[in-house]
């Protein structure tokens, strides 16, 4: 019998992409989403079984709703999308997507059925450091970004993605959770803007040689390997680009504000800066080796 799972928020680019290929896999998928102002129609045609695809309304912040999303499945694919009457990054995020992340763990630890977590966090929980131009060895899934320094420097988004990951493995942990995470670059999804609050330091990052991208299918494919892989555990870098030549500052900038473009280098002048990679995507790479998408 096909295992039953849940996505939520399922509203949002990635987890429609994950509830359509987990659906193409032959689950059953409890799609939750928040009061999303399209409601159920971005559901529609998506699934010709209508078994298969059970829709819910689901606040994070209204613990037995996601209870009621839950009920009967074996795992939730998980990633945090702002409330719509509070959709900006700010120094009050954090709190907010602590509040979360601690509803959502503490709701899967309360549902017996619930084998294994995959939580999307982000690579800017793990790029900033007050000592990270003088590490030897490349960032990976064992750093974490200060919270007081992204505080300093308000750097909300890394703040928030920071403390709501860390709020969830120590939920995971205290109740003995099958838990794995996904610590996604950049999505490069159509609507991506300069006020993708991902981008705050994008310049420091670029320099730093850490400023790294994930396409859509990947970071899906990512989900559910990690998800059907017996074998993964902790944390996971999820990338498949960085950004660390002139050429690829400028294609991101043309994409983002077309006007930036002519503030770029010259010609002549690009493509010859190269900025050495420090940051490592291994653990994930080898362990989608033999992942069939």
């Amino acid at each position: 019998m096909a295992q039953t799972v849940c996505v939520m928020d399922a509203s949002a680019q990635l987890g429609l992409a994950l509830v359509q290929r987990l659906l193409h896999r032959g689950y059953t998928v409890h799609a939750s989403h928040q009061t999303h102002p399209n409601g159920e129609d971005i559901f529609k045609g998506i699934s010709n079984d209508p078994n298969k695809l059970k829709i819910f309304r689901s606040d994070p912040f209204d613990y037995q709703s996601i209870m009621d999303a839950l009920k009967g499945c074996s795992a939730l694919f998980y990633s945090f999308q702002p409330p719509f009457d509070q959709p900006d990054y700010d120094e009050y995020m954090g709190d907010v997507e602590v509040r979360a992340a601690h509803n959502v763990l503490e709701a899967c630890a309360q549902t017996e059925t619930i084998d294994k977590v995959v939580f999307t966090s982000s690579a800017t929980a793990v790029v900033w450091r007050e000592d990270r131009k003088s590490m030897d060895l490349d960032l990976d899934e064992r750093h974490w970004s200060d919270v007081n320094f992204c505080s300093k420097f308000k750097l909300w988004h890394a703040m928030s993605k920071t403390m709501a990951e860390k709020t969830a493995w120590a939920l995971a942990m205290d109740r003995g959770m099958n838990m794995v995470s996904i610590n996604a670059g950049l999505l490069m999804s159509q609507d991506l803007s300069i006020n993708n609050p991902y981008l705050r330091g994008a310049a420091e990052m670029y320099e730093d040689g850490v400023f790294v991208t994930v396409d859509l299918p990947f970071l899906v494919d990512a989900h559910i390997c990690v998800y059907e892989d017996v074998s993964s555990y902790g944390r996971y870098l999820c990338f498949n680009h960085i950004i660390n030549t002139q050429d690829d500052a400028l294609r991101l900038a043309r994409k983002l504000t077309p006007d930036a473009a002519s503030s770029m280098p010259q010609r002549e002048e690009r493509g010859k800066s190269f900025i050495e990679q420090r940051i490592s995507n291994k653990k994930l790479n080898k362990l989608m080796v033999d992942f069939e998408g």
